[in-house]
Parts: C-alpha cells; sequence; structure tokens
C-alpha cells in the first residue's frame, strides 16, 4: 500500500484558524477567499488503481488568467513603455502570488494574516485567566515579571516544549486567576465567565450536570446521540461489512483490495434491500477524472442537518457572570499593573516591554508595559458611529501634544474639547493625527516609534484616545493616523531593536538593518512574522480604535535600499533596479488589498518623495493601491519662492506644472501649501516668513494677499484632497521646536497660539479659510471639471496670471506685485454671466476692496480667447484672486 506518511516536518504553530470572518462597515460578514484553493476530495493510490482509472485519467488544464487581473495594466495609462519596468511588475506579480501561497501554509486566508492582535499580547480567557503571547524566534526562556509578581523571572514563565512555545518562536503564558480565601475551585476545568456582564445564566444555580442532561433530553432525537455513546460502534460495523466477522488483523492477512470503485458497486448491490438506518443516506457519484469520486447526500436529509443548530445555548447556561466572577477570583494580573516580558537568549538575560503591549510608559531603561483591562463600568463606550467617506478630502493635520495654548505636552481630553470644535468650525471633514503611536523621545515628533500597538501614554489612556476619536466622529470628522511602517526606533528596552537577543528579528541584520541618515532600524518586509506584525498593527487600529484610515509616513525610506536619499533623474529603470525593495512592495500591496477589503469605506494615502509609478492604481492592475499620494513639491517651491525669489520673478509656469503634477494621476493627489516640515522640522512657516516682525501696513497687506493666494491656489487647482497643518490657516506665526538639548528642553515653542484668532488679522486669514472651504462644503468644488480635475487655460508668466476653470466656476489669480488691470482678457467656454462668489480682496479678509460690488458680475463677449468661444473681460486687481460662478447662461 502507499504511504501516506508527509514527506516535510509539520510544524507546530498557535495560530488557529478563525470561526468566523469579519464584519465590514455595513455589517455584513466579509468571507476571505483562502489564499490558495483548496479541493476535499476523495483520491485512491495508484496502488488501489485499476488499469482503466489509471488510462482514464487526462492531463490538468493550465489555470487561465483570472478576468480583470493585469500585472502591468496602468502602463499604457501613464504612457510608461519601458520594457525592464514592464518584466519588474509582472515578476512582482509572480512573488505576490508565490508570497500568498507561502503564507498558506500557515494562515487559513489574508484576514487571520493581519488578526494578529486577536490572541497576541495579553488577552482575557474565559476560563478565569489571562493569556500571554509575544514572537521571540531567539530566545530560549520567557517569562513575565512586573510588579503583580515582585518582578520575579521565574514564577510566571512559557511551560517546557510545543506548551509553552511552538516552532514559530512564539511563546506562550498562563496567568491563572488567585482563588480568594474559602472558596472551592469550580466543578468543571471548562468553567467560562462573562467578566462585562454583571449576572449571567450560569449564576442561576443550576448545576453543570443537570445542564448537560437537559441537552440530551431536549436537543438529541431518538437514536441520534446512539453513535456518538458509542465511539466505535460506526467503525467496527463498516470492518465487518467490509472483511466480515472474523475478517484479518494484520496488513499481512490482508488479501488483495479491489479498487474502491468496484468495491463501492459490491456494497451496494449487497445492502440494497437493507432497511433504513441511523446513517446519512448518501450517493457516491464517479466523474471519470483521475480517481475522483463526489459523494452526494439526500437533499431532505442534508437539510435537516443543514438546520441542526449546536447546542450553544445550553452551554451558555453554564456560563457565569462578573460578579460570580469577583466573588470567587482575584485578577491574576491587575488592571494596572506594570510588566516586562523576560528572555533568556545567546546574549544572556534580557527584559523587553513585549511588542504587542497596548498600553507603554517610556521612562528610559524603566520603561515598562501596563495591563490595561477597566471594569466594564469605567471603559468607554463608542457614542456615534463613522462617518461616510466624502468623495473629497479637507484634512486638518495635527500633533495633539503641541495643539494646546501654554508650553507643555496637551492631552487628549484637551484635543478633544477645545480642537475639535475649531476644525468643524473651519470647514474640514477629516483630521490627520501624528505622533499617536508610543515613542521614547518626544523631540522626534513621534516618527521615532518604539511600541506600534499602544497610543502614545504622555497624552492620556487608550480609553482618552477612543473618546477622541468618538467625538470626531460626532462631528461628522474622518480620523486619520499617520502610521509609520517605514523604519522604527532603534530603542532596546522598549522598542523592538535586538528584541529577543537577536539582531535580525524584526530588522535586517549589517548596514542594512539601519537607515543611512536617521540611525533607525529597517524592518525585514520578507519575513512572513514580520507581515504578520504589521498587517495586524493596521487592522488593530481600524478595530480598537475606529480609524478611518491611515497616511503612511516616508514610503521612500522602505522601498529603497538607499533610503531615498539617491539623486533620482526621472528615469523609470530607478524603480526596477537593485535598489528597490521588493519585499516592501509586496507588504504594501498586501497591505492595501487587505484594508480595502475589510473596510471599504477606508482611506490610505502614501507619502513617497520619489513619486513611485502606479502607487494610486488598483493593485489588480499593477499597482500599489492607494487612494491618494502626496505631492510634496508643492509646499517645497512656496517655501523656495518666499525664501528666494523676488515676488516680480515668480514663475506661473512653473507653478501651474508642479501644482498640477502627473496628469494621469492629478485626481488622486493630495496637495497642501505647508504641512508640519515647515512648521515642525526646524524651518519657518510661511506666516514667520511672509509677516516677520514687520508692522507696516504694505508689509501686512503684501503677507496677507500671498498667504490667502496660495492657499486658495493649492486647494482648487489640484486634486480632491487638501492638507492644512494646525494653525495655518488663520497664519500662525510661530514655528515649532519640541524640547531638545539645543534649547535646554524648552517646551516655549511646542505650542499653539490660539488666542491670534482674537486678533483683526489672524481673525480674517482664519474667516477667508473658512470661506474657501465652504467652496467645496457648499458646492464641491473639489470634484468639478472632467474627471475631477479642472482646465487650465491661461497661464502668462509676463502678467503673472493663472486662469483654469472647474465646471461653472472659473479661478483667476494676479501674481503680479504691482500691476492691475482694469479688463484683464480671459477666455471662457460658455456665454452668459459671471458672478464673484469669492473675492481675497475683500475688507472682511484683509484687503482692499478694489473690485466694487457692481462690478461683481460679468457678463461674456463674443471673442475668441485662450482657445474658447467666449471672452470674460475682468476687473483684476494686482495680488489678488477671485473665484466666479456662472450664474446665467446666454444661448447665442
Amino acid at each position: 500500500m502507499a504511504s501516506l506518511a508527509p514527506t516535510y516536518t509539520p510544524c507546530i504553530s498557535f495560530n488557529p484558524l478563525n470561526s468566523l470572518p469579519p464584519l465590514n462597515s455595513a455589517g455584513v460578514r466579509v468571507f476571505f477567499p483562502p489564499i490558495r484553493s483548496r479541493k476535499f476530495s476523495c483520491k485512491c493510490s495508484d496502488s488501489q488503481q485499476s488499469p482503466q482509472q489509471k488510462q482514464s485519467q487526462r492531463p490538468r488544464k493550465k489555470p487561465q488568467k483570472l478576468d480583470g487581473i493585469d500585472p502591468v495594466g496602468f502602463l499604457d495609462k501613464h504612457g510608461i513603455s519601458n520594457k525592464a519596468f514592464a518584466q519588474f511588475l509582472r515578476e512582482r506579480y509572480k512573488a505576490l502570488k508565490d508570497l500568498k501561497d507561502e503564507i498558506s501554509n500557515r494562515f487559513y486566508n489574508l484576514q487571520e494574516l493581519a488578526s494578529g492582535f486577536e490572541i497576541l499580547g495579553m488577552h482575557r480567557n474565559a476560563q478565569h485567566r489571562v493569556d500571554f503571547m509575544d514572537w521571540a524566534p531567539g530566545a530560549r526562556y520567557c517569562s513575565l515579571v512586573g510588579d503583580f509578581n515582585g518582578w520575579s523571572p521565574t514564577e510566571n514563565s512559557a511551560r517546557e516544549g510545543h506548551l509553552g512555545h511552538d516552532d514559530y518562536g512564539y511563546w506562550f503564558i498562563i496567568l491563572e486567576d488567585k482563588l480568594r480565601d474559602g472558596e472551592e475551585p469550580d466543578e468543571v476545568y471548562f468553567q467560562r465567565y462573562n467578566y462585562v456582564d454583571g449576572y449571567d445564566k450560569g449564576d442561576s444555580g443550576v448545576t453543570v450536570e443537570e445542564v448537560f442532561k437537559k441537552a440530551n433530553e431536549e436537543y438529541w432525537e431518538p437514536g441520534e446521540d446512539r453513535l456518538s455513546k458509542s465511539r466505535y460502534e460506526l467503525a467496527t460495523k463498516l470492518y465487518e461489512q467490509i472483511f466480515g466477522p472474523n475478517g484479518p488483523q494484520t496488513e499481512e492477512e490482508m488479501e488483495e483490495i479491489a479498487d474502491p470503485e468496484t468495491r463501492y458497486k459490491a456494497w451496494k448491490e449487497k445492502h440494497k434491500d437493507d432497511p433504513p438506518s441511523n446513517l446519512p443516506p448518501c450517493d457516491v457519484i464517479d466523474d471519470g477524472s483521475d480517481g475522483e469520486f463526489t459523494v452526494v447526500t439526500d437533499p431532505a436529509w442534508q437539510e435537516k442537518f443543514k438546520n441542526k443548530k449546536p447546542p450553544i445555548p445550553y452551554w451558555l447556561e453554564t456560563q457565569k457572570g462578573r460578579k460570580a466572577w469577583l466573588k470567587k477570583y482575584r485578577p491574576g494580573i491587575p488592571h494596572g499593573s506594570k510588566y516586562r516580558v523576560y528572555f533568556n537568549t545567546s546574549a544572556g538575560s534580557v527584559e523587553r516591554v513585549p511588542a504587542w503591549a497596548t498600553y507603554v510608559i517610556p521612562d528610559g531603561n524603566q520603561s515598562f508595559a501596563v495591563h490595561w483591562e477597566p471594569p466594564p463600568e469605567h471603559a468607554y463606550r463608542w457614542k456615534y458611529t463613522r462617518p461616510p467617506k466624502p468623495k473629497s478630502l479637507r484634512i486638518y493635520e495635527c500633533h495633539v501634544g503641541i495643539s494646546g495654548q501654554d508650553p507643555g505636552i496637551a492631552t487628549f481630553k484637551e484635543f478633544t474639547e477645545k480642537v475639535l470644535p475649531h476644525v468643524k468650525e473651519a470647514g474640514y471633514n477629516a483630521v490627520q493625527l501624528i505622533g499617536i503611536l508610543e515613542h521614547k523621545d518626544y523631540s522626534s515628533v513621534g516618527y521615532k516609534v518604539t511600541n506600534f500597538y499602544a497610543v502614545t501614554s504622555r497624552y492620556g489612556t487608550p480609553d482618552d484616545f477612543k473618546r477622541l476619536v468618538d467625538e470626531a466622529h460626532g462631528h461628522g470628522l474622518l480620523v486619520l493616523l499617520d502610521i509609520v511602517h517605514s523604519y522604527a526606533a532603534p530603542d532596546e528596552m522598549v522598542g523592538l531593536s535586538f528584541f529577543d537577543g537577536a539582531n535580525d528579528c524584526y530588522f535586517h541584520s549589517g548596514k542594512r538593518g539601519h537607515h543611512k541618515f536617521w540611525g533607525t532600524r529597517m524592518f525585514k518586509y520578507g519575513d512572513h512574522d514580520v507581515l504578520h506584525f504589521l498587517l495586524s498593527n493596521l487592522n488593530w487600529w481600524m478595530v480598537e480604535y475606529q480609524v478611518d484610515g491611515f497616511y503612511f509616513h516616508s514610503l521612500s525610506s522602505m522601498m529603497y535600499t538607499h533610503n531615498g536619499f539617491a539623486t533620482l533623474t526621472g528615469d523609470v529603470e530607478e524603480y526596477c533596479n537593485q535598489y528597490v525593495d521588493k519585499d516592501a512592495l509586496l507588504y504594501l500591496i498586501l497591505a492595501n488589498e487587505i484594508l480595502h477589503i475589510l473596510y471599504p469605506y477606508i482611506v490610505t494615502i502614501a507619502e513617497d518623495a520619489t513619486l513611485y509609478p502606479g502607487l494610486c492604481e488598483p493593485t489588480s492592475q499593477g499597482g500599489l493601491g492607494f487612494d491618494f499620494f502626496v505631492n510634496l513639491s508643492a509646499s517645497e517651491l512656496w517655501f523656495s519662492f518666499l525664501e528666494n525669489v523676488p515676488d516680480h520673478e515668480w514663475s506661473m509656469s512653473k507653478i501651474v506644472s508642479t501644482l498640477i503634477g502627473n496628469k494621469h494621476s492629478t485626481d488622486k493627489m493630495l496637495l497642501y501649501a505647508e504641512n508640519h516640515n515647515q512648521s515642525i522640522s526646524g524651518g519657518r512657516s510661511f506666516a514667520e516668513i511672509l509677516f516677520g516682525s514687520e508692522s507696516t501696513g504694505k508689509m501686512l497687506l503684501r503677507g496677507c494677499s500671498l498667504h490667502k493666494m496660495i492657499r486658495l491656489i493649492t486647494f482648487t487647482i489640484g486634486g480632491q484632497a487638501y492638507l492644512n497643518f494646525m494653525g495655518n490657516e488663520f497664519g500662525h506665526p510661530k514655528r515649532v521646536e519640541f524640547p531638545m538639548p539645543s534649547n535646554n528642553f524648552s517646551y516655549s515653542l511646542a505650542n499653539r497660539c490660539w488666542d491670534l484668532l482674537e486678533d483683526q488679522l489672524h481673525k480674517k486669514l482664519f474667516a477667508f479659510d473658512k470661506a474657501m472651504m465652504k467652496l467645496d462644503v457648499d458646492s464641491r468644488i473639489l470634484e468639478r471639471g472632467r474627471k475631477g480635475l479642472p482646465n487650465i487655460h491661461h497661464v502668462n508668466d509676463n502678467t503673472m496670471v493663472i486662469s483654469y476653470a472647474r465646471g461653472p466656476f472659473l479661478f483667476v489669480f494676479n501674481f503680479h506685485p504691482t500691476n492691475s488691470h482694469e479688463k484683464y482678457s480671459i477666455g471662457v467656454e460658455e456665454a452668459g454671466e459671471y458672478k464673484i462668489i469669492l473675492n481675497t480682496d475683500e475688507e472682511i479678509y484683509g484687503g482692499e476692496a478694489l473690485i466694487h460690488q457692481d462690478q461683481y458680475t460679468q457678463q461674456t463677449i463674443s471673442r475668441r480667447m485662450d482657445g474658447a468661444r467666449y471672452c470674460l473681460e475682468l476687473p483684476l486687481p494686482s495680488r489678488t484672486a477671485q473665484v466666479y460662478k456662472l450664474s446665467r447662461i446666454l444661448r447665442v
């Protein structure tokens, strides 16, 4: 007989198959297909097959290409014809398929791959205990130390062998709850407790034996439980039917066995007149292919079996509530306990903050995790649902720590109560939070992450952050998280570096494992357990804190082995040469695939200074799958102009080409006039450059005018997403400096001066920004135009005038510092009356009101201009901009 022994060495794993798939935003359960299709069939071995069966075997057809999948699909759209890059995309797609096949050896599907937080870390188990699991493949011994056990490295350790750790390096520790004095252990070892509800059915006094007896009497129909009571009866009967009552007892005594089809037909003929039995009625269909048979059952019996629900209600009757648990047990690790994980490694004994810890106090060598398990009456309860995903994004970028009026570190509570109402009033529909993941160095702005599953404790507790997100949703605001998966902090005690005593646990070893300029650690994206950690991390923030999307920070650091600091010439082959990290690209593809299937409403934004081709194209067409990408060049352009170029030398062509970027992806582009890089990273804010210490009316007018014009053209000329850093909407004049040795750890510049909103200048700038946001709120400006893009028809470097249209709206900018025009000709396609709906020069916005009210409505004349059939002759003061709307169409 053919051997059935496997040809590989099996690995023990703690990762279970998920019993139920997740729910999407509509409350519908999402079923991921298995990564690799599994066909379960009954197939006989070669030695059991008849010659007729072997002759009937036909070679399998090659699997056809799946509809809608083209690894190079976006290249034609982008006009890319480079053969090397096309070949790279095909190889990358094959590598993705191979990666999914490899993952399928351990995980049932991609959703399970991204759900490690369900079992890793610290979790309350229903059987009066807490389970802890972490990944440390280089460790030899693992235990938990903390104030709950006197920091003893031997009291709570993993058991020896596969009961304590598996073949992949995952360690498992059980923290049993302690019996209170005078209490007896539970009658059954599997006694379960509901830790949320105070009272449960199991507290009614009915014993487990009575519940089981009731289940046997009420659940089973007569005869159904016979086979469950006699485990070997069915096997014995089958054996006797095949071999008789005195059949062979050893393999040597057995005669030659006929093929399965012959045996089945003979058995069926012999028993065709047998009376009905309790066995399920079935038949076998031979389709004549490759020795495989299909078992079909009687439809009536199948429907009956399908409708037979498991006896879960009886099981739940044995479950007791929280009051019963508190009466009998003391928690093995109480809420608020400090703890670390202890490893014995080849490098000696080390203590680490667990990688999956959800609340951490980063205090140098004394850092520790905090067990967060508040009582149900104190745990935060969600009040609001997520707002619907808008078609255009108006993002307000924030750093919670510097959001306070006073120097110091602001809190989640202060941000929720003071800043969120301001964001709502300002007209934005999303907040983007930076520095939320735990980080040891406050001066790093939160970008040197130490604990990826923990909300930073500087601003408050996990429940405080849940309230912030919930209240933002109540204001109708999306919450986007600035996520840093491109590198990690180099810290060891509180971070992931040398986590298990080895150099290559989460990160590459050698030079490859360190960022060339920042010294941060670089993830090993080709490792399945690192993928498990990072993908689960994204899913964790969606599930636990109900955020609405992610801003992926500094992708160029991870996509290239040179960390994005090489000089790129624009040659397409630079995106597929030896310096490209294909594993990092595969991670980004998997992340977008999983997130968009689980959460159709999610927003993912790519920050990549190299503008990698296909960032926002579907993964099925060879792209990376992001919703938006950031045009980092826009803010650099404005900063360069304001710092280095005289006003009269500004290039209108350069402004337009920079703000539009790649025309094939403009609709997916996120633009900002200035972001935190100018305000936080040591540079000056635009307002600081524009206003400085000057207080003369002329300088203030210049600064006010350019501030409004820069923001308006950046907001309206690009794609369907716009970002503003906290305070810039009203011209916050101060840069931000985090406390560090160079400023004697001062907090004097680590705040926002909200009291400036009482100042007339800043109040008027804020009024204009609100009016600008209202354009999109009321008229959906960012969605207008062909495919959501503006029609830019007038760019004049001599007059320094730019004009473009988005649907019925016409935008006109005169950047010239001195030249004004009484009748400046601008072409339009539609004849009619155009009326000003927003004017940067109005007095309420800090302007001079040089355009009178009787000039606010202009009518077209029949003259070709700018390639259009009609023309408008518009008043156009210097350093002003106007937005016109077609208010009445004239039929010519």
